[in-house]
């Protein structure tokens, strides 16, 4: 970075910190029917994250166990992945 973007970035940053900017929700038609679909999309999401979550570690577990580490390893990515989805829709959620 040069020694203009430097001070640059910390004025910008600076201002946007000290605005209170948020989301104008009322401006969103049918927000009442939008909210609980939303809702449950991002639910059915975490449901699916945990059981992909639960059949990927049987799968790390048994391709372990037997010494096939290609299937090994598409269990452990699968359970990473898994992780990083639920809790992705478990901070949609809240």
């Amino acid at each position: 970075m040069d020694t203009l973007t430097v001070p640059l970035l910390a004025v910008v940053s600076t201002r946007v910190a000290s605005e209170n900017v948020y989301p104008a929700f009322s401006g969103v038609g049918g927000k009442s029917t939008l909210v609980p679909i939303v809702g449950a999309l991002l639910r059915f999401v975490l449901i699916v994250a945990v059981l992909m979550l639960i059949i990927s570690a049987i799968a790390w577990a048994i391709a372990s166990s037997t010494g096939n580490a290609q299937i090994a390893q598409r269990g452990n990515v699968g359970v990473f992945f898994a992780l990083g989805a639920a809790a992705l829709a478990g901070e949609g959620i809240a």
